[in-house]
């Protein structure tokens, strides 16, 4: 009797309902080996970087020393290469990158997590000559060597505390040597896993290297502010022991050594108040000093850098601070400041909260009347409408119907929609300023918001009575098709 060949084999059943083309591993189990091995050996065939992948997995079978050769080689390769990658290359080349991190994870570390770190390292060494030599625009060279760098940390935070501690005591001098490569990063993120013996020997070795650092030099050239900048870097990394220690005066040191008369008395404060030092965190945020020059980065531009920002967290700290040393009546007095100048609704909502019982009522109405006469009218309202008082809001909005500025449709746009329910004549105000603002500068981006807009002028009037607004909704439509006619890319998203 002849036995059955491969194609023969009845493959396994797939569960019932399972799409029989998706990749998983019943419908994969179900190809059989004989047909699994045909498509990876032609995928390798086409693609390097999975032919790299399976030939690591084979030599893992062999042991973590023939896993440990692949990478070498990758990794003396890139050392010793000076060719320039530009844009066309880049994405090979990334990818390339990117498997030799995964060969070191996937493949080595399981046999030898040691080998696998000292790998990493060796990658993460190269980082500077690799970027210095690569057109890498959308940073995806760049994201290959912070996921070498979070693995690193997360192999080392599991070692033992002694090994742990051991391998950032041999981080500390690469990392003076240059403080803003990859492994400034790397020992960072290591601190909080290291056991507290091993931070005092880090710190020294750090002050050590700070110490060693040649002072002074031409403040005009660029060497100073390069040398000068690393070793704020240093002094940075032992703030962060410092915390970890909870040694708040080795903190306040440091800080001064960094910025001299420009300290950041909110992190001083905060710390001497989480020591129980109430009295000296008073002092230190009270303390005058000379902003210097406040440089916003590209994130605080994303996030919309508020001006207000900082003062409004130094004094927020002030005030916990009073309330912990049992000056409530000071504290108060500093909250309702604050809401009287920035109509800061969390403050009030505290300072209304610590009133004793039957006085919130009478607070809260003389606050309320400061708001409606605050001399910011978009801020009144954005306030009056979130607290909420929606009554008040629309009061607001009807007795200064010219005041409205159409291209504040932050505020305006949400306080509308919120109007809309109970207060269409305010609403009503509100959505033509919105809409006025966008054909008048012919913002054509925002044409479907405009279209919305007139909708939803269509939708209030019903509940407008006769005289609420001038002029009533029909002439109001007939002056916009007056003056705007012409503006077929907005009118043809209206629904008449």
């Amino acid at each position: 009797m002849i036995a059955p060949g491969p194609a023969d084999r009845a493959a396994p059943a797939l569960p019932k309902g399972a799409r029989r083309t998706t990749p998983s591993p019943e419908t994969l189990a179900a190809l059989g080996p004989d047909r699994l091995i045909a498509l990876i050996l032609g995928e390798t065939g086409r693609n390097p970087a999975f032919k790299k992948l399976v030939s690591a997995a084979l030599a893992s079978l062999q042991g973590p020393e023939a896993v440990a050769a692949i990478v070498d080689r990758r990794l003396t390769a890139l050392e010793g290469a000076q060719g320039y990658i530009d844009w066309q290359k880049r994405r090979t080349f990334a990818a390339d990158l990117n498997t030799t991190v995964t060969v070191i994870l996937n493949e080595l570390r399981p046999l030898d997590p040691g080998a696998a770190l000292d790998r990493l390292r060796r990658f993460l060494d190269g980082a500077d000559a690799v970027l210095n030599r690569v057109d890498d625009s959308t940073g995806a060279v760049q994201g290959v060597f912070d996921r070498a760098a979070a693995a690193f940390v997360e192999i080392a935070g599991s070692l033992p505390p002694e090994d742990a501690a051991g391998l950032a005591a041999r981080l500390v001098e690469p990392f003076a040597a240059d403080p803003f490569g990859p492994l400034g990063t790397v020992l960072g993120d290591l601190i909080p896993a290291l056991p507290a013996p091993a931070l005092a020997e880090i710190d020294d070795r750090l002050a050590a290297a700070e110490a060693a650092m040649p002072k002074g030099g031409d403040p005009r050239r660029e060497a100073t502010h390069h040398r000068q900048a690393a070793r704020i870097q240093i002094l940075r990394l032992r703030q962060a022991i410092a915390d970890r220690r909870g040694d708040p005066d080795a903190f306040v040191a440091l800080e001064q050594a960094v910025l001299p008369g420009r300290e950041n008395r909110v992190a001083i404060a905060r710390r001497l108040l989480d020591s129980g030092r109430a009295a000296e965190a008073l002092d230190w945020i009270r303390r005058m000093q000379d902003p210097g020059m406040r440089i916003a980065t590209r994130a605080d531009l994303i996030a919309g850098f508020d001006l207000r920002g900082p003062e409004r967290e130094r004094q927020a700290l002030e005030i916990e601070i009073l309330d912990a040393l049992g000056r409530g009546d000071e504290a108060q007095a500093l909250r309702w400041g604050r809401f009287e100048r920035e109509l800061d609704a969390p403050m009030l909502r505290t300072f209304l909260a610590k009133l004793p019982d039957f006085e919130d009522e009478e607070a809260l109405r003389r606050a309320l009347d400061h708001a409606e006469a605050f001399p910011q009218p978009h801020r009144a309202l954005s306030f009056l409408a979130s607290w909420p008082d929606l009554r008040r809001a629309a009061a607001l909005v009807v007795a200064r119907p010219e005041t409205w500025q159409g291209d504040q449709y932050a505020v305006l746009a949400p306080v509308a929609e919120a109007l809309a329910q109970d207060h269409p004549r305010a609403a009503t105000i509100l959505y033509r300023r919105l809409l006025d603002s966008i054909l008048e500068t012919g913002r054509s981006a925002a044409y479907p918001h405009g279209a919305r807009y007139l909708a939803d002028l269509d939708a209030l009037a019903e509940g407008l009575a006769a005289g609420d607004v001038t002029p009533d909704p029909q002439a109001y439509r007939a002056a916009l098709r007056q003056a705007h006619g012409r503006k077929h890319a907005f009118w043809n998203l209206v629904r008449d």
